[in-house]
Parts: structure tokens; C-alpha cells; sequence
């Protein structure tokens, strides 16, 4: 494949034979950007998991310490705490009517739903509309809770979700370029601690095979890190 001549320039600057630091490969992936907007830095992890093994899932939420630069819009489906909904920052609050706009006229205007237990029974009968796009709310991630002013106020700081897919891969936004390479690496290292200590039992020998961190459309950079 033909590569342009800025990406060709960002190659140049990386050594493919070297696993740099956590510290470095933040501080490189900021001089790598081949796009003139502010690039969203994306970072990727290929597991030593099994994923046919029921044990082996690895899915889970983390409130990344500067955010992932991206302003989430948030549904909060609930009747017993719209106030609190409302206070925490959620863009859209309600109940069984907003549930009847998504279904009757396709209305996907936000980025995550939020929903406290109750409504789980009314969500339900929705999930083969909101299952394939990710948008059914899980206890496992935070989005099904009691408390659902703290949990829309993780979402707007900068929570982020990580799962594995069917190659064993997990591929989570960690920033932009306009973040600091301090900023990018106490995230890369928040999101690469979180994934370390979500390994399952069963996992024998490395848990990574590999690892790297890229901006959009950038080359990839591998790295190297305690507890692989």
C-alpha cells in the first residue's frame, strides 16, 4: 500500500526495532501526527486470552486522570433521580418517553445511556436496537446504577471503556495531540494498569504480546511496561 509522504516522514522518526518506554513513546507519538486537526492518540494491546473461553472475557471501565479529549453525550433514563441526573451534567433526562423517541423515530442524538435499575425492565425491550450499537447499559460498566449522579459524572470526566474483541485485541482513545506527554502518559499508564489487573486466572504465561500507541492515521509505536 502507497503511503503518503507526511506518514513516510513520522516512520522515519521511530525505530521498529525498539520497545520505548511509557514515557517515551508518549512523548514521540505527539511528533508522529500526519493530519493537520488535533488527532485523537489511540492506544492497542494484542492479549495472550483465549477468546472462545467464557473466562477468558476481559471487559471493563477506567476514569482516565486528564480524559480521552472527547465530550461524551449522555442519556440518563430514569424516574426516581431525574434532579440528580440533571445536576450531574446528563444532555438528556427522562423515562419511558425518551425510550418511545429512540424506538419510534431512530433517535440516537447521544453517545451513552445511563439508567438507573429500575428502568432496566423498559430498556430491555429495546436491546435488539440497542445491543448491536453498544449502547445497552451494564452494571459491569458502570452505566446501570443507583447512584447515577456519580456515574454520569465519571462518563463527563473522561470514563472510558475497554474490551476485548474477537482478535484478542483492545483498542481504547486515550487523548489528543494537543495533550501534554504528561498528560498521555499518566493516562497510558492509568489504562495499561487497569488492563493489567483485569487478567483472568487462567491466563498462563505473558498476558501481552504486544502493545502500541498511534495517532490517527500515524504509524504505530510499540511499547514496553511493567507487569506484561
Amino acid at each position: 500500500m502507497k503511503r503518503g509522504k507526511k506518514y513516510e516522514a513520522a516512520l522515519k522518526l521511530i525505530d521498529i526495532n525498539k520497545l520505548y518506554t511509557i514515557q517515551e513513546a508518549s512523548a514521540l507519538v505527539k511528533k508522529t501526527s500526519t493530519v493537520k486537526f488535533d488527532a485523537t492518540v489511540d492506544v492497542s494491546y494484542r492479549l495472550n486470552v483465549d477468546t472462545t473461553q467464557a473466562d477468558q472475557q476481559i471487559r471493563g471501565t477506567i476514569v482516565l486522570p486528564h480524559g480521552n479529549g472527547k465530550t461524551k453525550k449522555v442519556l440518563a433514563v430514569t424516574m426516581s433521580k431525574t434532579a440528580e441526573a440533571k445536576t450531574a451534567g446528563a444532555d438528556f433526562v427522562g423515562g419511558k418517553e425518551l425510550l418511545e423517541k429512540i424506538n419510534k423515530e431512530n433517535w440516537f442524538d447521544f453517545d451513552v445511556i445511563v439508567a438507573t435499575p429500575e428502568m432496566m425492565g423498559e430498556i430491555g425491550k429495546l436491546g435488539k436496537v440497542l445491543g448491536p450499537k453498544g449502547l445497552m447499559p451494564n452494571p459491569k460498566t458502570g452505566t446501570v446504577a443507583v447512584d447515577i449522579g456519580k456515574a454520569i459524572k465519571d462518563i463527563k470526566a473522561g470514563k472510558v471503556e475497554f474490551r476485548l474483541d474477537k482478535e484478542a485485541n483492545v483498542a481504547v482513545s486515550i487523548g489528543r495531540v494537543s495533550f501534554t506527554e504528561t498528560q498521555l502518559a499518566e493516562n497510558l499508564q492509568a489504562l495499561t494498569d487497569a488492563i493489567v489487573k483485569s487478567r483472568p486466572a487462567s491466563v498462563k504465561g505473558n498476558f501481552f504480546k504486544a502493545a502500541a500507541i498511534h495517532t490517527t492515521m500515524g504509524p504505530g509505536i510499540k511499547f514496553t511496561f511493567e507487569g506484561r
